[in-house]
This record gives structure tokens, sequence and C-alpha cells, in this order.
């Protein structure tokens, strides 16, 4: 989770420093921004390139990415859907493309902020700040521990445990449980999942959901055929409840 800290310039908002990654293949215009940004009490890391930047996503996620569209190995709208189908993580995109229909199509794709070229220091670092603020509301700063059953789930640590033994889980395996043990009871809808663990709104296939959703039943030591707390209800979605 970011780092979040009182402003000492006496603006009176509160300042998120994080650690942001910045994909950028301008070499002016990335050093520039991480000036800017480090200024602010930010850590940035950059890279020029879209696979590179997906692949320091998988190794050490970042709190928000910092997106340009213009990118030389993958168009920007394709490396945004990639992140998506990898990470929950904000992205602000960062282009010069003033096009309403482009932003439209990166905003349903899963950016959470679109940003013109070219930008204050202060805007950017503005617009980070609304971004991370939204998304630790939505966030596990909600809810703290979470426990269903003999199953507890601990957002800030990122880790779950089943009967007291910890359970391997990778970064969208743990995002899917705790969105579903956030509504332990209720029948969660595969679009609900898309939407809200992929960030997908208007994308992506239920099979993505499925195939997740198993990958889970095999850790909790549970099958389809003899579910423990994941239920499938046929034609509306899943259920987690308690045994």
């Amino acid at each position: 989770m970011p780092d979040i800290r009182d402003d000492r310039d006496g603006s009176g908002y509160r300042h998120v420093v994080a650690q942001l990654l910045l994909v950028e293949d301008d070499p002016a215009i990335r050093g520039a921004l991480i000036r800017a940004l480090t200024e602010r009490g930010h850590a940035v890391t950059s890279m020029p390139n879209a696979m590179g930047a997906l692949q320091h996503i998988l190794d050490s996620p970042p709190d928000l990415i910092l997106l340009d569209l213009g990118l030389p190995d993958l168009g920007g709208y394709e490396a945004l859907r990639m992140m998506r189908a990898v990470s929950s993580i904000p992205v602000v995109v960062v282009t010069a493309r003033d096009d309403e229909a482009e932003i439209i199509r990166v905003l349903d794709a899963g950016a959470d902020d679109y940003v013109i070229k070219p930008f204050g220091p202060g805007q950017i670092d503005a617009r980070i700040r609304a971004v991370l603020r939204r998304a630790e509301h939505e966030g596990p700063g909600d809810g703290g521990r979470l426990r269903v059953g003999g199953l507890e789930l601990d957002p800030y640590g990122h880790e779950a445990s089943l009967d007291g033994a910890r359970l391997d889980l990778s970064r969208r395996e743990f995002d899917l449980l705790h969105y579903l043990a956030q509504h332990a009871g209720q029948v969660v809808t595969r679009r609900d999942l898309l939407t809200h663990v992929w960030r997908l709104p208007y994308g992506g296939a239920d099979k993505t959901v499925d195939v997740h959703v198993s990958w889970l039943r095999r850790k909790l030591g549970e099958t389809a055929q003899q579910p423990r707390y994941l239920h499938t209800v046929r034609g509306v979605g899943i259920k987690l409840s308690a045994p």
C-alpha cells in the first residue's frame, strides 16, 4: 500500500507517496516526469516499452502505472488489456491523443484515468493522488481481515489461510477470493467478477473466471462436484459460504 502523509507546503492536500511505474519511450518526457514525481516524494521506476513493463508488473507490482499509448513494441490499448489480464493495479494513461472515441475506448478497457499531454507536474501528481485515494477506499482499507468459516484473509498482508494453514495464492487468485469473501453468502455473477477483479467491464470471457475458480478450488481442497466453500449457482454465478 502507498504511504500517505500530510503535505508540508501548506496546501492542505494529503499526499500519497507511491511506488510508480512509468511506461514511456520518449527519453526527454521520461526524464522530466521522473524528476517531477520524485521531487513530490514518489518512487519511480521507468520502462521504455510494454513488454518490459508487463514483466516488471509481475515481478515487482507497483502502486500505480503511468502508461503512454505510443509505445514502440505494442500498442498502448493492447498493452493496457494485457496489464488488466494479469493485474488490477490502477493505470493512468498519459498521451498526446485527445480523440474522444479513443479516450472512451481506453477507459472502457480498464484505465482509471486519462491525462492529455502537455500537462504540468502538479496536475499529474493530483491525478495520481486521486486515483490512489479511490483505490484505497475500494480496497483492503475498507474491511480489514475477513473470515468465512475456517477461511481467513488479510488484505493488508495479501495473505490467506484455511484452518490455520497458509494458502499459496497468486495475486489474481487472492483478489478473486477477497472479492468473494467481501460478498460471502451472496451469489456473485461472472460479469461482476470480470468488472471488479479483472477490471474488464466490457470485455473478457467467463472462461477466465471459471479457470481461476477451478484453481482456487484445488487450493481449498475441494472440487466442483464436492464443494465446501465455492458453490456454483448454475446460470447465475458463484457463492462463497462456510461449509
